[in-house]
């Protein structure tokens, strides 16, 4: 046998083995993980035990507001066991929250459903700092990406705003967003009489 032959038959013995498994990466609310679709067919597949994982999932988040989704990554490992990691809300949860509208823009460049301050911003950045994807970047990045995410939201970045203007204009969209959900609606009838 030649050396370079020897050489490799060594090499394999020293290189570790690839791990081709796939994160599973999904948004899990707040308290509320439970066996049933989707969480549990997700885990299923991946041969993780289900009631485990969502108690484990349940008690790492009960300091949390229920209901409030968290972008959650699971690593699987050959052992069925797992590392779970928990990420902050997502930066449009947070947008909205802060314009304090339930849904964001259905023509988000056209249309406004909202508005937040720069100091709304600045302080949602300082949160999402603390993220695993975004530890190394600068606040003023993150102040930027949030702003990008506001104007796809349909929320307007501003400097000041006013509380008594702001509640009137929150006022007059409630009635934009009767009319939005009525054409939806329309919309979904004629579907259904194409269909059927």
């Amino acid at each position: 046998m030649s050396k370079s032959v020897a050489r490799l038959k060594s090499m394999k013995k020293v290189a570790d083995k690839v791990d081709h498994s796939s994160k599973l990466r999904t948004n899990i609310p707040a308290g509320m993980a439970a066996a049933g679709p989707p969480l549990g067919p997700m885990l299923g597949q991946r041969n993780i035990n289900i009631a485990a994982f969502c108690k484990d999932f349940n008690e790492r988040t009960a300091n949390i507001k229920p209901g409030i989704p968290l972008p959650t990554r699971v690593k699987v490992n050959p052992d069925r066991s797992y590392q779970l990691i928990i990420h902050q809300p997502p930066s449009s949860f947070f947008i909205k929250q802060a314009a304090g509208v339930s849904r964001g823009a259905m023509l988000p460049v056209k249309e406004t459903c909202g508005k937040i301050t720069l100091k709304h911003i600045y302080e949602i950045a300082k949160i999402k700092s603390q993220d695993p994807p975004l530890e190394w970047r600068s606040l003023k990045e993150i102040c930027t990406m949030l702003i990008a995410t506001a104007r796809t939201c349909g929320v307007e970045v501003v400097k000041d705003l006013d509380a008594k203007e702001y509640g009137e204009f929150l006022e007059e969209r409630k009635q934009v967003i009767a009319d939005q959900k009525k054409i939806l609606q329309e919309k979904r009838e004629a579907k259904m009489l194409r269909t059927a």
